[in-house]
């Protein structure tokens, strides 16, 4: 852990200047619009450790696989999201020495990343080897407004000595990915241009010929009037910068207003994008930078209004939660179907940016909840349309009859992650993807679109699923073997609980889903059916029989549910009894150590019983999850959340709150001594989930709303809003009691403590605890 930021309830803030805190804090103060996104880099030179990224929404590169050992199946590349030009660049120069925060003195150096109001601001002084001061005062942002602009405020004071300084604004194409698998540079130029006050590169992605045009304008004021200094113009190989140097004198406070915008051909014809680029700068100059701040502040004001979750009485807790609802509202907006979520968003490079199954399992409550549907109805959208993409998967591997497996990263559609025991093993990604339709509309009772695009998808996924499912002689049960749960500290196992569970769900909610378009869309049947040869009498048939007779490992002894076959072979050793510097054993431990081991990176068994919860009864879930989590270590960021949510569901309140704040302030307290990489984007939809459905125990069944809010002890009162079916709610837990307001005009049906009530519409309901 490296606890080095303030606590406070709106703002993420860094006093001091250690450059060892360098890369972490490039990572915890990024900024994003879902357009593109920017890590915290600083705009003077930095010659210190940096990981220098600029990202852009849609634009990857399919670097070639490296692996030790080829296998038959393997993906010929790993997509990534790319590194793209450096916008924000503004060298500084002071009597020809160069502002570097790595080689000059730092004092009064603060950060702060205004999550309220979505920007980003840095004031420090600094004093050059060659006796000069000064202090720097910036704010910037990318803009949800107009999404393909970002804005900076670059404010300079003379402390001291008078003379020369240079202002060196550019656009940097010249880049690479620090996770380059051969160390290759991905971009290709085109053009460079600089001329007066406007720099502008164009370069191309290599294979897949994504073309970007970054441009830049500025403008620059001395003691509170806009000054035309002449400016030398300079250009090479995919950069252009625009230099001016001015007279100064001690006291004399120069500001750079510096506007930049990224244009690709992903969004624009590659003809255009030059035109594109100009008329989004000239839009910027007209706004100019108090008026785009001022609708940045406005626009995030929406954003909070909609998602926001209050804590009374806990200010780290309160911090955390709003650090990863702003992350997670900075990386997606859901405006675009064909973009999704990386783990690591727009903050680094690890995982390469791609989508996993992440999306489904962990961020999609977020949105269902917190966003008019589209946004979720999109991410489902992303799936569907690479459905054709996950039967040719499917097909390399051995599969017929247009049985779909989605894969475990991916760009577009195809697969291109390439570990054989998650490639090929991992297969539950396809349960999360059938659950996210059935959380969709069971949140949004959108049924059109079961028969517009969801039942297409599920039939695809249960023919894999039928395909992939033996039946066993011995057992005279159907068995699923060789593969990998959520728990990637057991590979290749059979009868993966998890696994097993989801499967049988899904092939009979598609049967469900079968029925349900046959009878209420019954040409939009007929026309599926005779365009992907289904026979549901015959598929369902199996399905159901499949179904009926699946094997599920238990221990009936101790009353549980086996996180695979022969699981209890192993050496029973409990997480409290480990060794502490062998923390994490991920780090200490070989692999073959850690699979021989009972340890559970993350939740698996205890995943399915989250996912479907209301089919178990409290002491079943209870034995399951003591048993499970004295033996998970919570090696992956997306584990403890699932623990929080049953746990507080088992009203072990202090350990639902420890377990929150690890997932919560993950990042913000660098738990894995890691976040210079990155943040873990997906798994910050889990601390939501943490807080929603673990203390405010939120459920969904039969048409209806369910809470059972509980507080621990540190809050005084935590509140939360939640989308359901055009409605919109907002439950305020406090010590005694709990209030929600119907802020719609719909009467609905909620059960509060087991208890029904009907909440009339613009109403409000208290009830006592």
């Amino acid at each position: 852990m490296n606890k080095y930021l303030k606590l406070d309830e709106w703002n993420i803030i860094e006093e001091g200047f250690n450059q060892e805190n360098v890369p972490s804090s490039e990572s915890i103060f990024s900024i994003g619009n879902g357009r593109m996104g920017q890590r915290a880099n600083f705009e003077e030179n930095y010659s210190g450790k940096t990981l220098q990224g600029n990202y852009i929404a849609g634009v990857y590169f399919p670097d070639k696989t490296k692996v030790g050992w080829w296998k038959n199946g393997y993906p010929e590349y790993f997509a990534k999201v790319l590194n793209a030009a450096n916008w924000i660049g503004i060298q500084v120069n002071m009597n020809d020495e160069a502002l570097d925060l790595a080689k000059n003195k730092v004092t009064n150096f603060k950060r702060v990343l205004n999550m309220r109001e979505g920007h980003l601001s840095r004031y420090f002084t600094a004093t050059l080897n060659n006796g000069c001061e000064l202090t720097v005062d910036t704010c910037r942002f990318l803009s949800i407004v107009d999404d393909n602009l970002g804005a900076i405020r670059y404010k300079i004071k003379v402390n001291n000595l008078g003379g020369k300084i240079t202002l060196t604004p550019y656009v940097d194409a010249d880049v690479v990915n620090e996770d380059s698998n051969y160390d290759e540079k991905f971009w290709e130029p085109i053009t460079e241009k600089a001329e007066g006050t406007l720099a502008l590169v164009t370069a191309k992605t290599k294979k897949t010929g994504f073309v970007v045009t970054t441009a830049m304008h500025y403008e620059v004021w001395v003691n509170g009037k806009k000054t035309e200094p002449t400016a030398k113009p300079a250009t090479r190989e995919k950069y252009a910068a625009c230099s001016l140097t001015l007279n100064v004198n001690p006291g004399d406070e120069i500001i750079l207003y510096k506007f930049a915008t990224n244009i690709s051909s992903f969004n624009h014809p590659i003809e255009k994008l030059e035109s594109v680029a100009l008329a989004e700068l000239d839009k910027a100059q007209k706004k100019h930078f108090e008026q785009m701040l001022t609708e940045q502040k406005a626009a995030w004001e929406t954003k909070w209004e909609e998602s926001d979750i209050s804590i009374e009485g806990d200010v780290a807790a309160q911090q955390a939660i709003r650090f990863n609802i702003f992350q997670l509202n900075q990386t997606y907006t859901g405006e675009d179907e064909r973009l999704n979520i990386g783990p690591k968003g727009f903050t680094g490079e690890k995982y390469g940016g791609s989508t996993y199954w992440d999306t489904e399992a962990y961020c999609l409550p977020f949105y269902l909840a917190t966003a008019d549907k589209h946004v979720a109805r999109n991410l489902l959208l992303y799936r569907y349309k690479q459905l054709d993409k996950a039967i040719e998967n499917a097909t390399k591997l051995g599969f017929n009859h247009g049985a779909a497996l989605f894969p475990m990263v991916t760009m577009n559609g195809e697969e291109c992650h390439n570990e054989w025991e998650i490639t090929f093993e991992e297969i539950h990604r396809n349960g999360a993807i059938a659950h996210a339709v059935y959380n969709y509309i069971r949140y949004t009772n959108d049924l059109n679109y079961l028969a517009d695009y969801g039942l297409e998808l599920l039939i695809a996924i249960s023919r894999f699923w039928a395909q992939r499912i033996t039946y066993s002689e011995t057992l005279k049960k159907y068995v699923m073997l060789g593969v990998t749960g959520p728990n990637e500290y057991e590979n290749n196992v059979d009868n993966n609980w998890y696994t097993n569970t989801i499967a049988t769900w899904c092939l009979n909610y598609t049967r469900e889903v079968v029925d349900y378009v046959q009878k209420n869309h019954t040409e939009k049947f007929l026309s599926l059916s005779q365009k992907i040869s289904f026979n549901a009498e015959v598929e369902t048939l199996k399905w159901k029989t499949i179904a009926e007779n699946m094997h599920f490992p238990e221990s009936k002894e101790l009353g549980i549910f086996l996180q695979q076959d022969n699981y209890l072979n192993k050496e029973q050793i409990l997480v409290k009894d480990l060794d502490p510097s062998q923390r994490p054993i991920n780090q200490n431990w070989s692999w073959d150590r850690i699979l021989r081991s009972c340890f559970i990176k993350q939740a698996d068994t205890l995943q399915g019983i989250y996912l479907f919860e209301e089919e178990y009864d409290v002491d079943t879930i209870e034995r399951n999850f003591n048993f499970y989590e004295a033996r998970t270590v919570h090696e992956s960021s997306l584990s403890p959340c699932v623990h929080t949510v049953l746990a507080a569901r088992l009203n072990k309140m202090e350990l639902a709150y420890e377990l929150y704040l690890r997932t919560s302030r993950l990042d913000l307290d660098d738990y894995n001594c890691e976040v210079g990489e990155g943040l873990h984007i997906t798994s910050m939809a889990g601390t939501w989930m943490s807080v929603v459905q673990g203390f405010g125990g939120l459920r969904v069944y039969n048409h209806k709303i369910y809470l059972n809010p509980r507080i621990p002890k540190a809050w005084d009162s935590y509140s939360f809003k939640i989308r359901f079916r055009g409605s919109v709610l907002k439950i305020n837990a406090l010590k005694n009691k709990v209030e929600v307001h119907n802020y719609s005009n719909n009467e609905l049906k909620l059960v509060i403590f087991e208890k029904e009530y009907t909440l009339n519409g613009n109403n409000k309901l208290t009830v006592e605890i």
